[in-house]
């Protein structure tokens, strides 16, 4: 679905990503790891288009996606939920959503969409009619990540939603991503800095380390890496 090839980004001289390459197939849930500042933020971007590449090849669905404008690109089926969730916020919890369903899918299937937002996060019912603003750390990312789905997507790039929140509403956010991706097959690619939570959910992760890829691997293969054990898991 996803391919990326010897992708580059830099900014004024500094390199953020160096030779990138991976794949997510249709219905994988993809992990990137890595601490801050390996370039996983910049990955993203240059995916959804807010960051233009030195060089490289981004294809999806294997069509060159450096070539299709950023605004259209949501109109393929991707949709990004950005680091520090970024929810409209005097806007409500339902007009939130609503700019999601932009997208003609989206539009189309609004109300199986609402319903299953929902049903993931019924906070977000009860409170429809309030300004996103208000809502607690927690609850904007619910609201970022079903304003994601709200676009029916094909592919869901989830970058750091657990950056803020306490350990429990961490554990549920992931728990709903699981959720999400083990009832519709949908196609996950996340970047985390929890690293445990993010390879134990993946079906394959890759460890990204100052903007260049140094190991990548099954979710059981990488966590029984004595690197990863030592850098990322305090083994």
């Amino acid at each position: 679905m996803l391919s990326i090839d010897g992708l580059n980004v830099a900014y004024g001289g500094l390199k953020a990503l160096v030779d990138v390459s991976l794949t997510v197939a249709a219905g994988q849930f993809v992990a990137i790891v890595g601490p801050n500042g390996a370039g996983k933020t910049t990955l993203f971007k240059t995916v959804s288009g807010t960051v233009l590449p030195t060089g490289g090849r981004i294809t999806f669905d294997g069509r060159d996606l450096l070539a299709v404008p950023p605004p259209e690109r949501a109109h393929l089926g991707i949709a990004h939920v950005p680091e520090g969730r970024q929810v409209f916020r005097s806007l409500s919890v339902i007009e939130n959503l609503e700019m999601g369903a932009v997208p003609e899918r989206g539009r189309a299937e609004w109300s199986r969409n609402l319903e299953q937002i929902y049903a993931l996060f019924p906070v977000l019912k009860e409170r429809r009619d309030q300004p996103a603003g208000t809502l607690s750390g927690g609850e904007q990312q619910m609201l970022a990540i079903g304003r994601g789905l709200a676009s029916s997507p094909r592919l869901l790039l989830l970058d750091e939603p657990s950056m803020g929140l306490a350990p429990m509403l961490a554990d549920l956010i992931f728990s709903r991503i699981e959720e999400i991706h083990r009832q519709t097959g949908l196609t996950v690619l996340l970047v985390e800095q929890r690293v445990a939570e993010a390879l134990s959910a993946c079906n394959y992760g890759y460890v990204l380390e100052s903007g260049r890829l140094v190991l990548e691997g099954t979710h059981d293969l990488l966590l029984a890496d004595e690197r990863v054990k030592r850098a990322y898991l305090g083994m």
